[in-house]
């Protein structure tokens, strides 16, 4: 074996601390060399080990009884009967998207479609969840412009639909955008396979794109450190993943014919830190060890060192455990859909990964496979809430120059022209896409593509101002809107997926944010009984030392129980009622964390208004209950710019205006109460749905009619239609898309 480097301090090169040496040096018994050194500090990354949070997301609820793998998998697994199986997973692609935008948000869609893929699940969308800087800021809307091409580019070609997402602009985003990306797919579920190497002799087989220098490091460097003014050059590009839908669609159907022919018996996806995770996690989740052989390992470049080659993050490429006897059948397939295989690996009964130059020749390195993750270093930071927290909250959000039919023009945005990207409509399943509160998708059995006349309903949700207010009510109100925008499509929640975007967790109220922030999700989720099976953090989001507002993302999972009849919408239907669902806010609501109160009163402070989950809960059910039940005429989620934005939202997808008795002010037009819905219905349905909903618990309350060319409210505020319409579709086709920004 290769001698110890006479240098040590290599190590922090690497992204090592002394104190992390010193625990690999105990853990070794000896001084560990410079591919050893190599393949700690990639698993040893906050990307891959998660050391400054995993004590936090202990939390987190994470258990039920339909819960078939919960988190630490590849995604996250529910049962969602019928004998089908349902594996949806989230993760982050912020750092390499920020300095490669295309390939980083490519290869982001292709990384997490091989996670869903890895449990024996054919993907079946794609949710993309987007933050930038300001639309004023040209290298923002480069980046912006770059991200959607990748999104859409590898989404398209592979040809998975994306049904939906979010899109954000805020000067906290300038330099670190954020691009998180969510998948959910179908199996049937006795084709559930899990990342593990089993029964000694067993092989090792690298199944898909050759290896090469593009993604050294990748994102389990890129994500360990924050941006910098020289952070966007070309010297980190090689570090960013260069993506091949093509490849990847290969990859897709000979790893489900593979499973389907029952050849493999683990399976893994070369994510994060490449070979190296793959063999290490397989092995030591089977209890085993392996020996890997880096001279088998398909390459595309000529003289790639070992540590090239193991830590390279290439993509397209997956490792499957397979028996001896297999390993004919699984070639012949694997040339069947011109998918490169090599035997790199056997499954060993001595818990050692060695890395090996030919299965006889020189041993390169030689460690236990667990102790690259399983004892990576648990940090309990410092944290502690920001010095002038009590006078921030002292401050009051609604204060400011109020124009309310100005305010209402500058605040609506349409994103269709995002959504025109992407082909939302592949395989015919969308009952409900992208514009709408939830996606809703139409359940076949993945064996025989038959309906079962049930739905499939996801939404993506965040909010940093609410967070940068407060990050653990916030973050209760994030789940709870990703629940309620479910229930508009008429879903119950099952289960729950995050990513948690936050700046350094150096610094104490950056730890701060990311524990109260977890406690608040644990609290909703317990209350929805929709457990946490998944998620991803992406830690030192931050440019200049700068950190970002912290940005808790939320991916809901729900099913509807009859798609006899699609859901109602959110377009306003003629001569009709308009109530408001939820809790009912005080007259002097706060406006904290309000978009009102960031991008016109300029108050990033204040407190959030009061919200009551209990309430919410009972909302989210009886809604869901209401459409389910075709009750309503139209339906939509009140979220970011609250009220007025809602149901301008409304009038424009409808091209019908409405009448609302009061509510003519800032404050009543644009807070941002949490756990409220807008609801149409006719007239004559009046005394018995509030009936019903006193029942439930819910507050229901009538503000107004539908009908007109105009959004009114109360006596003094009159917005036309027409210079809604304007307002909300001229924004994004003018500041993107027009190919004339540069970086």
């Amino acid at each position: 074996m290769s001698a110890a480097p006479e240098d040590a301090s290599v190590h922090r090169a690497l992204g090592l601390s002394d104190e992390e040496y010193e625990q690999i040096h105990e853990l070794l018994g000896r001084h560990p060399n410079h591919l050893e050194l190599a393949m700690y500090s990639v698993m040893w990354s906050e990307h891959c080990s998660y050391k400054s949070s995993k004590v936090h997301l202990k939390r987190l609820p994470t258990e039920a009884p339909w819960v078939l793998v919960g988190p630490g998998e590849n995604a996250g697994v529910i049962d969602v009967g019928d004998d089908i199986a349902v594996a949806i997973r989230i993760e982050s692609h912020n750092h390499p998207s920020a300095i490669e935008p295309y390939q980083g948000a490519a290869t982001g869609v292709g990384g997490i479609l091989r996670d869903i893929f890895t449990m024996g699940a054919r993907p079946i969308a794609v949710m993309d969840p987007l933050r930038f800087g300001p639309l004023d800021d040209p290298r923002s809307r480069w980046i912006a412009e770059g991200v959607i091409s990748g999104v859409s580019g590898y989404g398209n070609s592979v040809g998975v639909p994306t049904v939906g997402g979010e899109i954000v602009f805020d000067e906290t985003y300038k330099g670190n955008p954020l691009v998180n990306v969510l998948a959910m797919g179908v199996l049937p579920s006795e084709r559930l396979v899990l990342g593990q190497a089993s029964g000694v002799g067993n092989l090792a087989i690298l199944l898909g794109a050759a290896t090469g220098r593009d993604g050294i490091g990748g994102v389990s460097v890129l994500a360990s450190a924050g941006f910098d003014e020289n952070s966007e050059g070309a010297d980190k590009r090689p570090s960013v993943q260069v993506g091949d839908p093509f490849e990847e669609k290969r990859l897709l159907e000979a790893c489900l014919e593979l499973l389907d022919e029952g050849l493999v018996s683990g399976i893994q996806d070369l994510g994060g830190a490449g070979i190296t995770c793959a063999t290490s996690e397989t092995a030591s989740r089977g209890g085993a060890g392996m020996d890997v052989d880096v001279s088998a390992i398909h390459s595309r470049e000529e003289g790639m060192e070992p540590f090239e080659l193991m830590t390279s993050e290439s993509q397209e490429r997956m490792l499957a455990i397979v028996e001896p006897e297999h390993l004919e059948k699984v070639l012949e397939i694997s040339a069947q859909w011109e998918i490169t295989a090599s035997v790199i690996g056997r499954v060993t009964g001595n818990g050692q990964l060695r890395i090996m130059d030919g299965f006889e020749g020189e041993v390169l390195a030689e460690l236990p496979a667990s102790t690259l993750h399983d004892d990576a270093p648990e940090y309990n930071r410092p944290m502690s809430p920001p010095d002038d927290l009590t006078e921030r909250r002292l401050r009051d959000a609604s204060q400011g120059p109020a124009n309310c039919v100005e305010d209402l023009l500058a605040l609506v945005c349409d994103p269709s022209w995002v959504y025109s990207q992407y082909d939302h409509q592949l395989f015919l399943n969308t009952v409900v896409g992208p514009g709408n509160d939830g996606t809703l998708l139409r359940l076949r059995h993945p064996s025989t593509g038959e309906e079962t006349g049930r739905g499939l309903a996801m939404s993506t949700d965040g909010n940093h101002r609410w967070c940068y207010v407060d990050p653990r009510q916030g973050t209760k109100m994030i789940v709870a809107e990703a629940v309620m925008n479910i229930a508009c499509v008429g879903a119950n929640p099952l289960a729950v997926v995050n990513c948690l975007n936050f700046g350094n967790p150096e610094h104490p109220e950056i730890m701060w944010q990311l524990s109260e922030s977890v406690d608040g999700m644990s609290e909703a989720c317990i209350a929805f009984n929709a457990p946490v099976v998944g998620g991803n953090v992406s830690l030192y989001n931050e440019t200049n030392a700068v950190d970002i507002a912290p940005t808790p993302v939320v991916g809901v999972l729900g099913v509807h129980p009859d798609l006899s009849e699609p859901p109602p919408g959110i377009g306003l239907p003629p001569d009709s009622l308009l109530l408001v669902l939820g809790q009912e806010p005080e007259s002097d609501v706060s406006m904290g964390g309000s978009r009102w109160a960031w991008e016109v009163g300029c108050c990033k402070d204040g407190v959030l208004p009061e919200f009551d989950l209990d309430h919410a809960v009972r909302t989210a059910a009886f809604v869901a209950e209401s459409v389910q039940k075709q009750r309503l005429k139209a339906v939509h989620d009140v979220g970011e710019g609250g009220l007025a934005v809602a149901l301008a939202e409304m009038a424009i997808r409808s091209g019908i205006g409405a009448k609302i008795k009061n509510h003519d002010n800032h404050i009543s037009m644009f807070n941002e109460s949490g756990g409220r819905v807008l609801v149409a219905i006719e007239n004559r349905e009046l005394d018995d749905f509030v009936k019903t909903a006193a029942a439930r618990g819910v507050t229901a309350k009538v503000i107004g009619e539908t009908g007109g060319s105009s959004l009114q409210f109360g006596p003094m505020v009159d917005v036309s239609l027409e210079s809604l319409t304007v307002a909300s579709e001229n924004q994004l086709p003018e500041a993107l898309g027009q190919g004339t920004v540069n970086a």
